[in-house]
């Protein structure tokens, strides 16, 4: 089966969407007070942490940001396939569950790399209703490729890209792989 790659987004479009998404969070919180950001491990927190460098940058103050491991959370723990939703191992080990201890009250800002069913921000947040009752979930993503199975929509996306079932989005960041980029996977060949 032979592959068609092809780059949707580079570094200095991902620079410019998490800036254009870091304006839109402040506008549409009035500020930043009680706002936190929770980033999905493992590309949503190295995403949220640009996003905090980028509110700092604009508000002249910091915001939190916390990691938030789904794993156990997870529908489909045992068929978890690679390059799929969320399918990036946990670093830390299946059973530790890392969780934001501060969102009671907040006005919380739940980023991930992709949407696509909606399953893993499903799992997000019922880890985070386990951490405390926020104000409100907001949610940003780098990419929305559609395919939605659950009613979630994000409030603050990067890039929509509609894609096929049979295509996939890969998220490359330089602290994971050395390289800032997201690139649409297409399965050639595929009969059906």
């Amino acid at each position: 089966m032979d592959e068609e790659h092809r780059i949707i987004m580079d570094e200095t479009a991902i620079r410019r969407a998490l800036t254009r998404i870091a304006h839109e969070i402040v506008e549409k919180n009035k500020g930043i007070d009680d706002c936190v950001l929770i980033g999905i491990r493992t590309r949503g927190i190295y995403l949220a942490e640009r996003l905090a460098e980028r509110i700092h940058e604009i508000e002249g103050r910091p915001v939190d940001v916390h990691e938030l491991d789904i794993t156990s959370y997870r529908d489909d723990r045992k068929a978890v396939k690679a390059g799929g939703e969320g399918a990036a191992p946990s670093q830390s080990g299946p059973d530790t569950i890392v969780k934001p201890t501060n969102v009671q009250d907040k006005r919380v800002i739940l980023f991930d790399d992709v949407l696509y069913t909606g399953r893993t921000i499903r799992a997000a947040m019922d880890a985070l209703m386990d951490c405390g009752r926020p104000q409100n979930i907001q949610l940003a993503v780098l990419v929305d490729r559609g395919h939605r199975e659950l009613p979630i929509r994000p409030d603050y996306v990067g890039k929509n890209v509609p894609t096929s079932k049979q295509e996939q989005i890969v998220v490359s960041l330089q602290e994971v792989d050395d390289e800032d980029q997201v690139t649409i996977i297409h399965q050639r060949g595929q009969t059906g």
